[in-house]
């Protein structure tokens, strides 16, 4: 599963591997929203950037996680970021997580093209059984978008993590099964033939 160099497209954003340029330009997303003040989320404040940055690249090391920076293709403007993570190859799972848009990209669409091209990639390409989406407790946004893409809810972490902050988060489960996958491809191409949209890839 590890690809470091993978790059996935469609007609609305690319996927880019990360790497040190985008930091500048991910800094600049968070800005729009002050993303980092919404203690339920894992944006970091612009004076934490290089650490997140050596974090997921520590993880992309280590073969756990693929990291992306989000470029919205109409302005060629870094967005946000998203990346494979607890990345399971003997058991044929993976984790979507880490994801975060500008605010001002929210509710766009951006959303839908991002999770139908990883989604694809895991299910098509990598053949996983089976992928996951975790979210704060408190992420009620979050949530919300995770259930529209046709995730079901598996349950709730109790006292999983103790963030920086020293709060303890309850981490809220989902996942889509390889079964499932066509019928919740259909959905997202349909949400976005609605819209007038299409992936495009």
């Amino acid at each position: 599963m590890n690809q470091a160099g993978l790059t996935l497209e469609s007609s609305l954003v690319k996927l880019e591997p990360l790497d040190a340029s985008h930091l500048p330009a991910l800094s600049a997303a968070a800005t729009d929203g002050r993303l980092w003040e919404l203690f339920f989320t894992s944006v970091p404040s612009p004076e934490r950037f290089g650490a997140w940055f050596e974090s997921a690249m520590e993880m992309q090391r280590q073969g756990r996680a693929v990291a992306f920076a989000i470029r919205h293709l109409p302005s060629g403007n870094i967005i946000g970021s998203t990346r494979f993570c607890n990345m399971d190859l003997s058991n044929k799972r993976v984790e979507i997580g880490y994801t975060w848009y500008a605010e001002s990209m929210q509710r766009t669409g951006v959303n839908t093209h991002c999770k139908l091209l990883l989604l694809q990639h895991a299910f098509e390409v990598w053949g996983c059984n089976a992928v996951e989406f975790r979210t704060d407790w408190l992420n009620h946004r979050s949530q919300a978008a995770i259930e529209r893409l046709g995730a079901k809810r598996d349950g709730v972490l109790r006292r999983h993590m103790i963030l920086p902050d020293g709060r303890v988060r309850d981490t809220v489960v989902y996942s889509i099964l390889l079964d499932e996958w066509p019928g919740v491809k259909q959905h997202l191409h349909f949400r976005l033939h609605r819209n007038g949209d299409s992936l495009q890839c």
